[in-house]
């Protein structure tokens, strides 16, 4: 059956050096098989990028590619992927973002946008409907994040644009550096610093197209159905945001404070939602046709960070705040800040600071590396300076803006202090307050991430079915939450909203047929797997294998220091028997390695042949 709607069926592809611009079909049986987003992006990256490409060259290409549900009147159909080679890992990397550009892309008549090679000047490109034009992008060099969108967008016709840049971090070609969509962003694992090696300042799209459907008015239906949902279902996230998690993992002891040396935050009511209500939020913010409305922007009232203002989420607080000790809410406003207009990412960041902390208090660095900062544990101003370091890449801030991996690689003997996994640092969960969160964060496809590697937190904390100390189960627990978000970034829409239109673990709701006039409910469980597969077959030809898939030496040898669960550690006896259960599940062998019979079953020959 042909899809009748949903799709565009065309790609854009863009060569910078050349400045060729060429319009390609998109399989249909691609789409049958991976559903869009983050399927239809491995697959291409499996194509185009080989092994041996290097992260920051010309020959490395920025694959962003919508699902069937991007840019339509449903919850949270703003979203959009991307995959690139991550100068963070040296591996494969997804990403998505909210914003407009992937809503305006499919308007503009394509379903993904490839862009190659490398310009020999710094270069806007703008995209209007199927016109792209190649512009010089001096101007803006410089120019932090917002400054860059303002100035392209400019005051009059800006809701009819939307703007994807880097900020001076980008240009810098720093290893953390985002892309900013409209001020969301692709945050992890330095797409921005791939961007800034092609010279490409930014990007302009405008698209004024129809993106078609099979059945508009049973789209309208669930899609008012979904909206009334969401206003009960998600009436706590609407009020208090992601940051309403520090009091769920804080109180689990589960919260990474200082550089995870222990798990639980005395100060964390300095630092929740309810504090951050009362004291700091200017206004509730919304990603591009969503209705649950979930961001807090805050600003600093008082006090030596006055005037500061940013959207806090909660990876955001206890990466900034708990894993570096600081309890001053304004100072994590003011670092968050800062991440955004030189365009880092708050996560590694923080990871980064809290780690500098961590040395400069044992003596292993001092304050002729840091450039006279006193780098300790719960100092605002400290936190502040260390973020300007390692954006700005001035003295230890340069060795740790360019990420984890090569931190150790230069410094073996500090691998005891970097909570890291393939180069990833870890966002902001302590797997030995949740054991199945530790294979989460092993296994990711992206290196340690809490959303592409399966978000366990809320089950194991919150249902009677897992206990977060048991180690049975988690195999299967974690490989049946990683398909399920694979085809969620696939559809695309944000995991927040995936329940009210039947995306569950089991998935059900006929929102994908009424939008392609093709039934893929049935088999999204399946797709999600083969799209995990995909991956893992990327990372195998990159040479990933089960010693990358460890977690850090922190969670294996230091016990929790204080608090509640004083003393757990998640031991290589505990963690390999998980590791050995997870494989067994997905049907890789002892080594992690996809097998023949797994690459059959799954058709992905019909992929990667």
């Amino acid at each position: 059956m042909a899809f009748s709607g949903g799709y565009l069926g065309k790609l854009l592809r863009i060569h910078l050096t050349t400045k060729r611009v060429s319009v390609e079909d998109v399989s249909e049986k691609d789409r049958k098989m991976l559903l869009g987003g983050r399927g239809l992006a491995a697959a291409y990256y499996y194509r185009e990028i080989g092994m041996n490409t290097q992260p920051l060259s010309p020959e490395n290409k920025l694959i962003f590619m919508t699902g069937p549900i991007t840019g339509l009147r449903l919850p949270t159909s703003t979203k959009f992927q991307l995959s690139t080679k991550s100068p963070v890992t040296g591996h494969y990397l997804c990403t998505n973002s909210s914003g407009k550009f992937g809503p305006f892309l499919k308007r503009a008549g394509f379903d993904g946008l490839i862009i190659e090679g490398a310009a020999d000047e710094w270069t806007t490109l703008v995209i209007d409907d199927g016109e792209v034009m190649f512009e010089s992008a001096e101007k803006y060099m410089g120019m932090n994040s917002f400054e860059t969108d303002g100035a392209l967008k400019g005051v009059a016709g800006a809701g009819r644009k939307s703007v994807m840049c880097i900020g001076p971090s980008g240009e810098n070609r720093n290893h953390l550096a985002s892309i900013i969509v409209d001020s969301r962003f692709f945050g992890r694992g330095g797409a921005g610093a791939v961007m800034g090696s092609k010279k490409l300042k930014a990007l302009v799209l405008a698209g004024s197209g129809e993106i078609p459907m099979a059945d508009r008015a049973l789209v309208a239906d669930i899609n008012n159905t979904a909206v009334e949902d969401l206003k009960t279902s998600r009436a706590s996230l609407s009020k208090f945001g992601t940051p309403q998690l520090v009091e769920l993992v804080n109180g689990a002891a589960a919260m990474p404070t200082r550089n995870f040396q222990t798990s639980y935050f005395e100060e964390g009511e300095k630092i929740d939602a309810h504090y951050m209500l009362a004291g700091y939020k200017e206004k509730d913010t919304g990603c591009y046709m969503c209705t649950i409305v979930c961001g807090k922007v805050n600003t600093v009232k008082e006090g030596p960070f006055a005037g500061a203002t940013a959207r806090t989420e909660y990876e955001t607080i206890a990466m900034l705040g708990s894993n570096c000790g600081v309890s001053d809410f304004g100072a994590i406003v003011k670092a968050a800040q800062l991440c955004d207009e030189y365009g880092i990412d708050t996560i590694s960041t923080g990871s980064a600071v809290g780690m500098m902390m961590e040395l400069f208090e044992g003596g292993f660095i001092t304050k002729e590396d840091t450039l006279g900062i006193e780098a300790e544990f719960g100092s605002g101003k400290a936190l502040v300076d260390c973020v300007t370091l390692i954006a700005e890449k001035r003295g230890i801030g340069e060795l740790f803006s360019r990420g984890m991996k090569a931190v150790v690689e230069e410094k073996p003997e500090w691998e005891p202090f970097a909570v890291h996994v393939k180069g990833m640092s870890l966002s902001a969960y302590d797997p030995r307050g949740i054991y199945g969160n530790a294979l989460t964060f092993g296994t990711s496809s992206r290196g340690a991430c809490h959303c592409v590697g399966g978000y366990t937190v809320t089950t194991e904390l919150s249902s009677e079915k897992y206990d977060r100390f048991k180690l049975e189960g988690k195999g299967e627990l974690v490989k049946t939450v990683q398909d399920t978000r694979a085809f969620v970034d696939s559809a695309v829409i944000c995991t927040n909203a995936r329940r009210v239109l039947g995306f569950n673990d089991k998935p059900e709701g006929e929102v994908l047929k009424a939008v392609t006039g093709y039934d893929f409910t049935p088999v999204l469980s399946v797709i999600g797997c083969r799209i995990y597969n995909l991956e893992r077959l990327i990372l195998n030809r990159e040479g990933v294998r089960r010693k990358d898939d460890q977690i850090p030496y922190r969670l294996k040898h230091d016990p929790v220091a204080s608090g509640p669960i004083k003393g757990r550690v998640i031991t290589d006896e505990m963690y390999n028997f998980m590791l050995d259960e997870f494989y067994a599940a997905r049907g890789w062998d002892t080594d992690g390695v996809v097998t023949q019979e797994t690459i059959q079953s799954l058709g992905l020959e019909e992929i990667i042949s």
